[in-house]
């Protein structure tokens, strides 16, 4: 097969399996702000350790976090990861629980090398996830006036949608332990909110005397996005390694136009749209990853994300009776994540099975992007730990120059806490299995014998 051939099945392939990476990863009210709950743009290897990835350089391994990482990639290698989660969600407000279970494929991702020092990735992942669909009743004390009942409101509210993105990336080496790269992606999706309000007399709705009022808020996004990434690599000594990685998401207003529609039961209709209602931040990452004797690597990134300078579209009532519906800010908040993580292998090169297993841990913090009524959205606190597993030994699959790169089952198991900055908000416990295979074989290697 020549390697234009490869190439479009390659990205066929992609194409297929990314159409069905839609499937909702969420349940969460919070997912209703903004463009929705941000997702993690990590693999399964580095998922497991916190979520780093700025200083993570290897040629057996795909990192998107910091496409300069890209021209590690070996000349010989075709690379293949693919991933999906299972979580179950409690959210807590008060005394009140509610469970919820979600499925989602992760990410699907491909990376080989087109000439020396030169690499390249394609793949999609979910960029922002939304879905939820939840009531609330506020208590009032007006009392109607002919029925002397007292009047409550009832609120409902559903969401669907979130931005999926397909990304290309090249990563270069131009100088001696010295890369450069940059991703460029295509985002896409919908963010469809509503929200139904309802009237009751002493607990019985009451659609006679007053009218319900549905609320439905609608976008289609179609937008780029940008990241340059650089590395540089410094050999300490024959057994340590350490990688400094930084990367540069290119912020810019989203095109794409937003409407906002307001439905009474009699039929009375308003509606309202507006341009450039989004915008995605500017965001700046560094990090770095030491190794020690291909056994041992520890790794740590920063991440600032400026949304406090964008904006999203925001409803308000004007002096006719009518409604304006325009991009806003103020409505965010700056986003900081930090991430730490560890991995461990007890003998890369070792013919016993159990010390070439690697075993991962992590942990993250990430600062809300949100603000909910005046309040910050929740923070975010992750625990991650899981293991590599390789199903291919170093002779089937066949190791040169004793260069170890197998093929991986990764498995990790991910607890989440969103704790909410005010106790009118909802607390939410995380408990995710992260599955995934990360495919690595020498296609590009002509055999003279076996």
């Amino acid at each position: 097969m020549t390697t234009h051939k490869l190439f479009t099945v390659i990205c066929c392939a992609l194409y297929a399996i990314g159409m069905t990476a839609q499937t909702n990863g969420s349940s969460s009210s919070y997912s209703r702000f903004g463009l929705g709950l941000l997702s993690d743009q990590s693999q399964g290897y580095n998922r497991s350790m916190g979520g780093v990835g700025q200083g993570l350089r290897a040629g057996y391994r795909v990192n998107a976090l910091n496409p300069a990482s890209y021209s590690a990639i070996d000349s010989l290698t075709f690379l293949f990861d693919a991933g999906m989660s299972v979580q179950r969600t409690t959210m807590a407000l008060g005394s009140a629980r509610q469970n919820v279970n979600n499925t989602a494929i992760e990410y699907v991702n491909a990376g080989f090398r087109i000439a020396p020092r030169l690499g390249m990735s394609i793949g999609f992942m979910p960029y922002t996830n939304i879905g939820y669909s939840f009531t609330q009743e506020h208590s009032s004390e007006v009392t109607d006036p002919y029925t002397l009942q007292t009047i409550s409101s009832n609120y409902a509210y559903d969401g669907e949608g979130g931005l999926h993105q397909g990304y290309i990336g090249v990563g270069w080496e131009p100088l001696k332990n010295f890369s450069i790269g940059a991703n460029v992606s295509f985002l896409w999706g919908n963010v469809n909110n509503q929200m139904v309000q309802t009237f009751s007399e002493n607990g019985t709705a009451n659609t006679t005397n007053y009218s319900s009022l549905s609320t439905y808020y609608k976008s289609m996004i179609q937008t780029w996005k940008g990241d340059i990434g650089v590395q540089y690599q410094a050999l300490l000594n024959a057994t340590n390694r350490f990688t400094l990685g930084a990367t540069i998401g290119i912020g810019h207003k989203i095109g794409s136009e937003a409407s906002v529609e307001r439905t009474t039961l009699s039929g009375d209709t308003i509606s309202a749209s507006c341009k450039d209602a989004y915008q995605l931040p500017m965001t700046y990452s560094i990090g770095a990853a030491w190794e020690h004797k291909e056994k041992l690597t520890l790794a740590a990134d920063f991440t600032l994300e400026q949304w406090s300078k964008c904006t999203t579209p925001q409803i308000t009532t004007n002096a006719t009776g009518g409604i304006d519906y325009r991009p806003t800010k103020g409505l965010y908040t700056d986003r900081y994540r930090v991430n730490v993580g560890a991995e461990f292998v007890p003998g890369r090169f070792d013919r016993a099975y159990l010390h070439r297993i690697n075993y991962r841990l992590g942990f993250s913090y990430s600062s809300p992007y949100m603000k909910i009524n005046g309040y910050d959205g929740p923070k975010e606190y992750s625990v991650t730990a899981g293991i590599g597993i390789p199903i291919t030994n170093g002779w089937s699959n066949r190791a040169v120059l004793n260069i170890y790169k197998p093929s991986y089952i990764n498995i990790g198991v991910q607890w989440t806490y969103r704790n909410a900055s005010a106790s009118s908000l909802i607390d939410e416990n995380i408990f995710r299995i992260n599955i995934g295979l990360s495919f690595n074989e020498r296609w590009f290697m002509k055999w003279k014998f076996n």
